[in-house]
């Protein structure tokens, strides 16, 4: 079966000290001897699962066996082939961006080093602007996020489920597109 994964960015595991990936390469645990979080393969159903446990930004299709065990976000396989890969830290900033902007218009924040952070990190992801460009506006912006924080309440349980559920469909469309060669 098909799933969805995330390497480093030097195409290895997040833990353990196994060697590199490389494309069509299977692995077998070699038992199965296998826990989920611990020990064995591990793969997400959708993008937005695999991105909770990322360690880097190569995300991967894969191919596994049977999952041992499994929970709402994650299972783990003996064996794992990976079919694709690519680089999806364009994509991603993407995603945090539409993401960004669609929460500071629900929460109509007005404060410019937000929405500030937002132009720069569209702008770094067109070649238009520096690393130490992106983080002077990261750090502007989480300034601007405190204060923010301070004077506002979390949204309701009802309000984060369909946010959620608009985020997992904006990044599906955007690894889709990442898949396709359109970004």
């Amino acid at each position: 079966m098909k799933a969805k994964h995330f390497l480093k960015d030097d195409m290895c595991g997040g833990y353990g000290n196994e060697p590199a990936w490389t494309l069509g390469e299977e692995r077998d645990i070699g038992d199965d001897n296998l826990e989920l979080c611990s020990r064995g393969y591990h793969s997400s159903p959708s993008w937005y699962d695999a991105l909770n446990y990322a360690q880097g930004s190569m995300a991967c299709i894969v191919e596994v066996s049977k999952p041992v065990q499994k929970d709402n976000t994650k299972q783990v396989s003996r064996k794992r082939k990976l079919i694709k890969v690519r680089n999806a830290e364009k994509a991603l900033r993407a995603w945090d961006c539409d993401c960004a902007e669609r929460a500071l218009k629900k929460a109509k924040v007005t404060d410019e080093r937000s929405w500030n952070a937002i132009k720069v990190a569209r702008l770094f992801n067109n070649g238009e602007a520096t690393k130490e460009d992106l983080a002077a506006a990261r750090d502007a912006a989480w300034a601007a996020a405190w204060a923010a924080a301070r004077d506002a309440a979390w949204a309701t349980r009802a309000a984060w489920a369909a946010e959620e559920s608009w985020q997992k469909k904006r990044l599906n469309w955007y690894m889709t597109r990442l898949f396709k060669g359109e970004i």
